[in-house]
């Protein structure tokens, strides 16, 4: 692991300014510097979370993936550090810094980032972490910190502030309540929310929504592919993160997807999709115009197997794709031209179409700007409950 800023020993509650108690313990913050520390790194939600009815953890292959910088093509214009706290010499605390210079060129900003964000109810030890990271990018000379985010907008990213009640997503991070706190406290405030919305699947098809779904087709010219597998889906992966790259084009935070990262992402993305849960939407020549992909959720699957594939996990997350009753949608995209047309209502309808033949029960949206009226305003009409609520928050160095 390249490290870029050497370990530092901090006594608990020098980041926050204040004074440490006589014989309080050390807080000691620790680089991530080899694969044991990144292993211990990717381990520690493990701990902080065991048992938790509403955690859901996360891949350990994936993580290790996303981390590693000769794993991960966004590393192509990221660069990264990680640390984790230790309180009495135990593991207390977690943080990723990353500064993505694409999205400072891109947003004209000058800002690091954190994520991977996890620690203990001690303010001395979020104090010490996020001082980490905010030491690291005045080294660097930039001038704000936000977060939590990852590498690009496909990664996790928001502080969950509502909803900590719901089973969590494959697609999201889970956490205490008490983090906000820590973080305003900091001197972190918001700077965009997304919200999450669960919706009924209907035990039949409404028939406004498929009403309005065919006249989009006929008033569009536009046609949904019929597919049989994934093969026949495949051929037009590249042209669906191209139709991704437009459509999410000024949205908060987003930066252009790489060639190398389309690579990557096809590969973690469509690996796992089933085909009868993916589609598109083509133009008289056979360009995308939309794409919508959902999955059944696997997050029960992956609490049993506690993000381990091996030895018998993957055989869980296969039970649940095939018996799940609760729906993921993961990624949608309406590229301009065919914005405000109805195709939205051609995706939902697909989905729901999916949804109902697996006697499907609940459908949950990932993470929706709060500020994009237009995505928000597809779901009007269907019966919902806005049931989750992330935050990034920025602090001015």
């Amino acid at each position: 692991m390249k490290a870029a800023l050497e370990g530092n020993r901090l006594p608990a509650g020098s980041a926050t300014g204040l004074p440490r108690a006589l014989g309080s313990p050390m807080v000691e913050i620790k680089d991530v510097r080899t694969r044991l520390d990144l292993r211990r790194f990717i381990a520690f939600p493990e701990r902080l979370y065991r048992g938790h009815p509403y955690y859901v953890p996360k891949l350990i292959g994936e993580e290790k993936k996303a981390l590693r910088p000769d794993r991960n093509p966004a590393f192509e214009y990221c660069e990264a550090k990680y640390w984790m706290a230790f309180r009495d010499g135990e593991p207390a605390g977690r943080v990723a810094g990353i500064v993505s210079h694409r999205y400072n060129e891109t947003w004209q900003k000058r800002r690091a980032r954190f994520g991977w964000l996890d620690f203990t109810d001690d303010a001395e030890v979020s104090a010490a972490l996020l001082g980490a990271v905010e030491d690291w990018a005045r080294s660097r000379g930039l001038a704000e910190v936000h977060g939590p985010l990852g590498f690009c907008d496909l990664d996790r990213q928001g502080l969950l502030v509502e909803g900590f009640e719901e089973l969590d997503l494959l697609i999201t991070n889970y956490n205490y309540p008490y983090y906000a706190s820590h973080l305003e406290r900091l001197g972190y405030r918001k700077d965009a929310d997304w919200v999450e919305l669960q919706l009924p699947v209907p035990p039949v098809m409404p028939e406004a929504l498929e009403r309005i779904a065919k006249a989009a087709l006929e008033r569009t010219k536009v046609r949904v592919l019929q597919t049989r597998s994934m093969k026949d889906i495949l051929p037009y992966v590249e042209r669906i993160f191209e139709a991704v790259n437009e459509t999410y084009r000024g949205l908060y935070g987003v930066v252009r997807l790489s060639d190398a990262q389309v690579q990557y992402y096809t590969k973690e993305f469509f690996g796992v999709l089933d085909h009868r849960f993916v589609t598109i939407i083509l133009d008289r020549d056979d360009n995308i115009a939309a794409f919508g992909a959902v999955m059944p959720s696997l997050a029960r699957a992956l609490q049993q197997c506690r993000g381990r594939l091996f030895p018998f996990g993957f055989l869980r997350i296969l039970r649940d794709l095939r018996t799940s009753d609760r729906l993921e949608m993961l990624l949608t995209a309406v590229r301009p031209p065919y914005q405000k047309k109805g195709l939205n209502a051609v995706l939902i309808h697909e989905a729901w179409k999916s949804a109902v033949a697996r006697r499907i029960k609940l459908a949950e949206t990932g993470p929706m700007l709060e500020s994009n009226t237009q995505i928000l305003a597809q779901w009007k009409g269907l019966e919902s409950r806005q049931h989750r609520r992330r935050r990034c928050y920025v602090k001015a160095l």
